[in-house]
């Protein structure tokens, strides 16, 4: 399954260049701009972008430092602000006259819920899809419920914690990056990837830069959460067998802060819209024409 795209380059807020790619599609249709996570790049969102491009204008890009984007000078310039700033120009770029719709995996997911909750104006945005990947401040608030959701409610949490070790494996100076250049993340990763017919390649550029990305945000917002009401209607995908994203976490966590939350849970590991295209293009379609999509599901996918 083909389609064809182009490619244009977009400028950013502090002088650094995004390698964005649009597939063909009905040039009337609403809008999808995809963001992708780590240690991935924009090919991560082929499998679907293709099946979503029927219906939808879609919208790919490399997050900086990944893929073909250019990477910042230091750690200031992967955070969660700066990084919203990518995406909104992106949007200005691709749909400066109409609201998009965003679809985000794993860390893309984590900038973008900060991007739905103010980072960049509500009505710029029609609807959020959020495939594992929490909102850290979200996240550090339901973190702090061991004490007062009682036995099971803890051992959510705690589970979620042994979970997410890595999260602050990587803040250590020089160990994540050792680890990665040993092959020994590489062949933990692959576990979750095998079985999958195309894997998109990871390069070491992307992987060593994005564990910037760790570094810059995750510590400040887990430890002095600050969650922000959401209006834009929200969808959370969260697969069941997710060994980095807890269904728990993902689930509950955004309930108190989202005034229209959909949520569903999808029998899958962590790379879903790789295992799984057809299953995340239907709801991603769903979504979309439910909250302003002319057009239909994807039909055929």
């Amino acid at each position: 399954m083909t389609t064809s795209t182009t490619t244009r380059r977009v400028a950013t807020t502090d002088g650094l260049e995004l390698a964005v790619t649009e597939y063909a599609g009905p040039q009337d249709a609403p809008m999808i701009v995809c963001v992708h996570g780590y240690p991935d790049n924009q090919s991560v969102w082929a499998p679907v972008a293709t099946r979503l491009s029927r219906r939808f204008r879609v919208v790919t890009y490399d997050v900086r430092g990944c893929g073909d984007s250019d990477a910042p000078a230091d750690r200031r310039g992967y955070r969660i602000p700066q990084l919203n700033a990518d995406l909104a120009a992106v949007m200005d770029a691709v749909s400066p006259d109409r609201s998009v719709h965003l679809l985000a995996h794993d860390w893309g997911s984590i900038q973008t819920w900060a991007a739905v909750s103010g980072n960049i104006p509500a009505a710029r945005i029609a609807s959020y899809t959020s495939i594992s990947g929490p909102d850290l401040d979200q996240a550090g608030v339901w973190l702090r419920g061991l004490a007062t959701h009682g036995l099971a409610g803890a051992r959510k949490r705690l589970k979620q914690l042994a979970e997410s070790y890595y999260v602050f494996l990587f803040q250590a100076p020089g160990l994540p990056e050792a680890a990665w250049r040993s092959g020994l993340l590489e062949k933990l990763l692959a576990r979750e990837v095998r079985g999958v017919e195309s894997v998109p390649e990871r390069r070491e550029r992307d992987t060593i830069n994005g564990i910037e990305l760790y570094r810059a945000n995750i510590l400040g917002r887990l430890g002095r959460p600050t969650p922000r009401r959401v209006t834009v209607p929200v969808q959370v995908i969260a697969p069941t067998r997710d060994v980095y994203v807890s269904p728990a976490m993902a689930t509950e966590a955004p309930v108190p802060y989202v005034d229209d939350l959909t949520v569903v849970e999808v029998d899958a590991r962590h790379w879903v819209v790789l295992r799984q295209p057809d299953r995340i293009a239907e709801l991603v379609a769903g979504f979309v024409t439910a909250h302003g999509g002319e057009r239909g599901g994807v039909t055929g996918a």
